[in-house]
């Protein structure tokens, strides 16, 4: 788990300390810490209610803290800062955005280099290069001329993550972002988020449901379980048989797969089949 030390500036992309977040007045989140690190992948989990969304769209300056408080990486506090200085350093892929009529792929992707454009729309020279980098990666290039609202769900999400990265930040934030996706692109998905720490230095903060993608994906996890942080650490610290079956409410195995030394989970359900082993 967490050793308890304060992480200095020069490693934090983004930082939430104690946070207390609520809806009329009814708190759901209870003195929550998270440091998201840059060029490290911080995965989110917990079961439905816990407070994953609303915590970070409390990072993402979306939610209002009732306490506590979002530092920058330089220990500024993110509340002062002005929205378009905000936007260029943090984006947040959120479960649902509303779908514009009528506006093609290509402009909603341009929609993410909103924070380098002025008031009256000046030129934006590195634009045209970051919409195109975005939908490339995002397997959107083919559709930019379609009309967004003619697009499925799957095809509506990598659009809307293609429009982050054109944002072009230090800080990503992604709110449950493999929903509606097939497994193909899910799994391209997560290959990108690595490739975005890992080779770009960006500090992603992920809300993932499935313990499995978050033990491939994450270098730390976060545990919620009514609106507390439970654990924090590597995937081996957090997802513990005992933890995991305390916050999801249902017995919870784990093992480590001997060839890859990846941590595996599998929850059992009333009509359990036990494990074949060789």
């Amino acid at each position: 788990m967490s050793n308890g030390e304060e992480p200095t500036d020069s490693a934090v992309g983004l930082r939430g300390v104690d946070l207390r977040l609520g809806y009329q007045g009814a708190v759901v989140v209870h003195d929550a810490a998270i440091t998201l690190r840059p060029g490290a992948v911080t995965a989110v989990v917990g079961p439905n209610g816990s407070g994953k969304s609303t915590l970070l769209r409390a990072l993402a300056r979306l939610h209002p803290v009732d306490s506590g408080e979002v530092l920058l990486g330089d220990g500024s506090s993110a509340a002062g800062l002005p929205a378009r200085e905000f936007a260029r350093r943090v984006t947040l892929l959120a479960q649902s955005r509303p779908v514009p009529n009528g506006v093609t792929v290509r402009d909603v992707v341009g929609y993410g280099r909103h924070p380098y454009r002025g008031r009256w729309r000046a030129v934006d020279p590195d634009g045209p290069a970051m919409i195109a980098k975005a939908m490339t990666v995002t397997g959107v290039t083919a559709m930019a001329d379609r009309p967004i609202d003619e697009l499925s769900g799957g095809e509506l999400q990598r659009v809307w993550l293609a429009t982050c990265l054109a944002q072009d930040t230090p800080v990503l934030l992604l709110d449950e972002p493999t929903t509606f996706l097939d497994l193909r692109y899910q799994v391209e998905l997560l290959d990108l988020v690595r490739e975005l720490a890992d080779d770009h230095g960006v500090a992603v903060g992920v809300v993932l449901h499935d313990l499995n993608q978050a033990a491939e994906v994450a270098d730390e996890v976060v545990l919620l379980h009514g609106g507390r942080v439970r654990a924090t650490g590597s995937p081996h610290e957090v997802f513990v048989e005992s933890a995991l079956t305390e916050a999801y409410g249902i017995t919870i195995e784990v093992t480590t797969d001997p060839s890859t030394g990846l941590v595996s989970t599998r929850p059992v359900g009333r009509r359990h089949r036990p494990r074949i082993t060789a």
